[in-house]
């Protein structure tokens, strides 16, 4: 039996406001779909099944590069975020697996993860490793790098960390490795392009040589921060290079705020599909670099691109497609509970736009060099209104109609706040 931490009364009082309303739009919706040769409970359908993992640090108040701001309630340890996981999953009903970050989540028995899991009925998606900060008692720092120092001890530390959560992945139940470094320079002459990418390869291939055979790799790239002049995996096609050169079981992972401003991401999503290489996605928003914004605040269509090309990819069926969805957020002047049930609505709702592009008739424009009518195609699909297909998804599943203010009924931060202490502010630092 899963241990719902919000009464399941209150979900339900706040929905039975909602439900008349609710079928109401569902069914002008669907006579509208229905003119398009679209059924309506079959693009629900699908929606429902569409899930993306919550990260465990994202519950948490992020901060900027000069200070730290903590909120109420702020989660004390694994178990607590875990706790906070399960709220967006009773509400959402779209994020039923949580990405763990190691050494941050690391407990004395991976045994007590999995059981308090499984108790919220939670599991558990892509381990990440850090050797992009020391931790405490840490022998070697990663101050000038890790899988790329020029010190050979600290690279094989860094190997090893990474290898330490690849075993705690098997113990949890999870099935991947998402390995993201701050490695570069700062300065022209700091470091050898090349030295340090071999060292990054060969470090590399040492983690992959230990990943079960079930198991994949995803490299993750950056074009800046904390580096500034360069980093090692500073492009998609760097990041191409890397998971060619390890073998099957290495893929890329897009992180939608790490490329420059304008960058056309949707291409690249193409091209790893196309080649057989894109492993999944960080999912975030951006202004001006990586400012880890929620899920479409900034940019709704181009997630609505990304979300055209991976149903695009579902309908040719294509090769070796089947990538990991992740949220990846800091949230700083919100409650992330709050910004990540909003990110995982924006994440469906690109999904289900995407579903309603016209395809055939898409495929039609482009064959006859019709750029207007091709764009209005998959504006048309963008223009739809689908708020009512997301929240019968999430009711049918059991959800709340409208979770943040089902959460806000709830009390539950508040509820939270009397059993975790305070942390004091002032810290500085990103996360």
């Amino acid at each position: 039996m899963t241990e719902y931490r919000i009464a399941g009364e209150i979900v339900a009082a706040d929905n039975d406001k909602r439900a008349s309303a609710l079928k109401a739009d569902y069914e002008a919706l669907g006579v509208r779909l229905a003119r398009d040769g679209l059924d309506i409970d079959s693009v629900t359908g699908k929606v429902a099944q569409f899930f993306v993992a919550v990260p465990s640090w994202g519950v948490g108040t992020g901060g900027t590069r000069f200070a730290r701001f903590p909120g109420s309630g702020e989660p004390r340890n694994i178990f607590d975020k875990l706790d906070d996981c399960a709220v967006i999953q009773q509400l959402t009903r779209a994020t039923p697996t949580v990405s763990l970050h190691i050494p941050w989540d690391k407990v004395d028995d991976p045994r007590r993860l999995k059981a308090h899991g499984d108790a919220l009925g939670l599991g558990f998606d892509a381990m990440n490793s850090n050797t992009f900060s020391d931790a405490p008692g840490q022998e070697k720092s990663y101050k000038f790098g890790s899988l790329s120092h020029t010190d050979a001890a600290t690279r094989r530390q860094a190997i090893e960390h990474n290898i330490e959560c690849i075993e705690i992945g098997r113990a949890i139940g999870s099935k991947a490795l998402t390995v993201w470094i701050g490695d570069g320079s700062n300065f022209p002459g700091q470091t050898s392009f090349t030295r340090s990418f071999e060292r990054y390869l060969d470090s590399m291939k040492t983690i992959y040589q230990q990943l079960p055979e079930d198991w994949r790799i995803f490299s993750e790239h950056k074009m800046y921060e904390p580096a500034f002049y360069s980093t090692v995996v500073q492009d998609w096609g760097t990041n191409y290079l890397i998971a060619t050169e390890l073998g099957e079981k290495a893929f890329c992972l897009v992180d939608l705020g790490h490329h420059a401003p304008n960058v056309n991401i949707e291409m690249i999503v193409a091209r790893l599909i196309q080649f057989r290489k894109l492993g999944g996605f960080h999912f975030n928003d951006s202004k001006y670099g990586d400012d880890d914004l929620d899920a479409g605040a900034i940019d709704p269509h181009r997630l609505f691109l990304v979300f055209n090309e991976l149903v695009d990819a579902e309908h040719r069926g294509a090769e070796n497609f089947h990538p990991a969805h992740m949220i990846d957020q800091s949230h700083n002047v919100t409650d992330p509970i709050e910004s990540l049930i909003r990110s995982a609505n924006e994440i469906r709702r690109a999904y289900a736009q995407a579903l309603l592009v016209n395809h055939k008739a898409l495929e039609g424009y482009q064959e006859d060099n019709d750029a207007l009518m091709a764009s209005e195609t998959l504006k048309a699909a963008y223009r739809t209104d689908v708020d009512p297909i997301l929240a019968m998804a999430r009711l049918q599943a059991g959800g709340a109609i409208d979770p943040i203010a089902a959460y806000r009924a709830s009390g539950y931060r508040q509820n939270v706040a009397r059993e975790r202490p305070a942390v004091a502010g002032g810290s500085g630092g990103i996360v």
